[in-house]
Parts: C-alpha cells; sequence; structure tokens
C-alpha cells in the first residue's frame, strides 16, 4: 500500500512544511558526495553519548548538534521519498493546527525524542542512525489524534494495475503504528532504528494531549500564510443522478483559481473504488456552475455512457 495524500486540505499554506521538505531534499543531495565518516559525525551513534572518552574527543558542541543534524540525513533517494512523502501527507494539517512557529518547534522536538528513544535502548551502538523517520513519526502521532475521521487515499497495485482506496486514518495509522512496534519487540535484525518511530509517534500524542490541540483554537494562530490554490489531487466522492447513468460531486476551488482557471488531478470515488481524470476549469468560472465530462459517468446498456458533473465550490 502506498499512500497518496489524505482526504483534508489545510486551511492555510504549509509554508513550514514544505520548507522543512525542501531542506531535507538539500542537504541529501550536498551530501551524496560525503565521505563515510561524515554520518559518523552528524548521525546520531549511540555509544557517543555512554562514554565519557567520546564526549571529550567530540565536545558537547558536536554531541548536541548531531542530535538535530541526523534527522535531516538520508541513505538513498528511496529513504528520502519515503519519509517526504509522509510528511507532506499528514503535515500539513498538523501545521494548520499548531501554527507555523509551534509547529516548527514540535517537529523538531519530536525528532530529538525519537533519537533520544533510539539512544536510551542500543546505548552501545556505534551505528548511526540518519533520517526523519522519527520527527515524521511524531507528526503521524499528532495526526492520529487531531484527525482519526480523516481519510488517506491509498494506492494499491494489482499486477499493472493501479487501485485507489480510501482508508480511515486512524487505521492506515494504527497499522503502521502497530508494524513498527512488532519489529521493535521481534528478532528483526533490520538495521531501521524501530524504537525511534515508536518514540516519535508516542511523543506526537503526548503533545497533542498535553497541549490541548485537539481543540480547535477560537482564533487562529498569527501569522498564518493562506492558501491560495486548492490541492492539485482532490478525492471527489460522486452520486448517481436521477436517471441512473450520470455521476455528480463537487470540485473545490479558491477564488483565484476561479479568476485564472485552473488544472486538478480528481480521483472520482465509488463503491470505495477510485479512478484519476484530468479537470481543466476555465477562467472566470462562477460558483455553482456544473463542468461536464462526458462519458465519464456510468455504462449505459444499450447506448453510450452517461457523464460526469462537477458542481464547482469557491471558498
Amino acid at each position: 500500500m502506498i499512500p497518496l495524500r489524505d482526504t483534508l486540505t489545510s486551511r492555510t499554506l504549509p509554508v513550514v512544511n514544505t520548507t522543512l521538505i525542501a531542506i531535507n531534499l538539500l542537504v541529501f543531495l550536498q551530501t551524496l558526495s560525503q565521505p563515510a565518516h561524515f554520518y559518523q559525525l552528524y548521525g546520531l551513534v549511540p555509544a557517543r553519548y555512554t562514554s565519557l572518552a567520546a564526549w571529550n574527543y567530540f565536545g558537547a558542541v558536536s554531541q548536541l548538534t548531531a542530535l538535530v543534524s541526523f534527522m535531516f540525513l538520508h541513505g538513498g533517494w528511496m529513504h528520502l521519498i519515503g519519509n517526504m512523502l509522509s510528511l507532506y501527507i499528514f503535515g500539513d494539517n498538523v501545521e494548520d493546527r499548531l501554527g507555523h512557529v509551534r509547529y516548527l518547534l514540535f517537529y523538531l522536538g519530536g525528532g530529538m525524542v525519537s533519537g533520544l528513544s533510539h539512544l536510551l535502548l542500543n546505548p552501545g551502538s556505534t551505528v548511526p542512525t540518519i533520517g526523519a523517520s522519527g520527527a515524521v513519526a511524531a507528526v503521524m502521532g499528532a495526526y492520529f489524534l487531531l484527525y482519526p475521521r480523516a481519510k488517506v487515499l491509498t494506492l494499491v497495485p494489482l499486477f499493472f494495475i493501479p487501485l485507489f482506496f480510501e482508508i480511515p486514518a486512524f487505521v492506515f495509522l494504527g497499522l503502521w503504528f502497530l508494524m513498527q512496534f512488532l519489529n521493535a519487540t521481534g528478532a528483526s535484525m533490520s538495521p531501521i532504528a524501530w524504537w525511534a518511530h515508536i518514540g516519535g509517534f508516542l511523543f506526537g500524542m503526548g503533545f497533542i494531549l498535553a497541549t490541548g490541540a485537539r481543540r480547535a483554537p477560537v482564533t487562529p494562530p498569527r501569522f498564518q500564510a493562506l492558501r491560495s490554490r486548492t490541492p492539485r489531487l482532490q478525492i471527489i466522492h460522486v452520486r448517481v443522478d436521477k436517471g441512473g447513468f450520470n455521476l455528480s460531486g463537487r470540485l473545490a476551488i479558491t477564488d483565484k483559481e476561479a479568476r485564472r482557471g485552473a488544472v486538478k488531478r480528481v480521483n472520482v470515488f465509488r463503491f470505495g473504488k477510485g479512478r484519476l481524470i484530468k479537470v481543466t476549469v476555465p477562467p472566470g468560472i462562477q460558483p455553482g456552475k456544473r463542468l461536464r465530462l462526458k462519458g465519464l459517468g456510468l455504462p449505459h446498456p444499450s447506448g453510450p455512457r452517461g457523464d460526469l458533473y462537477l458542481t464547482i465550490a469557491v471558498g
């Protein structure tokens, strides 16, 4: 199963989340040419923190720096893409709820706690721990409590046929956490820092409970950057119109997109399955206008297929 995005659109532009993704990418490109000992210096090596000689050798500044720098390093493209995809999916709505500044502090704190979790349970390890997965796990833990009823659009490849399903967030994230726990407590010889994931996820949940962030704020945080566009990929649930062959749904766009036009990728869901289509919104469209997508409705036993009608919602 490959998560693609969630069904919630954040009210604000995720400037911190996007910046974190960009920094991780830039750091990864910069470190491609670095020698192996680079990760011993800037990765999180548990044995460095349990040895007085290591503290004397590396110094306090280097030791504390590694507690932050390790979460911006990655061991390969798949490692980076996996972490950044999860951060992209779940981070924007958590930032929306916490606000930009608090979200940044939360992310860095989650990464540090995840590293300390790994350190405490593997104190003698000399293998550098790197990656944003612990910090991302904190974001996922926060999302688990903030938006349990949201849906995660998931790609399930069946041979060469891509199938799309919506899975409730509490199920998707609950299964993810269970897999981390089973791997951490089992006999897995994988180099993955499972306890860092668990520590990060629990930190995210604990932060939300301790700060009362599950309750939506009466007034939004200051300095929030508002969105000028809706997501390019949208999930639309359709219903069958009278007559039995036409489908109808709702497409959300912003005022700016209504004026200038937009191109969206729409995943149309019906009966738990979906198909991906391209929708062009013409400039100057008015709220309530219906776009007709010919032949994208239900098949007719003795005639042409029905059509898909999308009602424009501007807000």
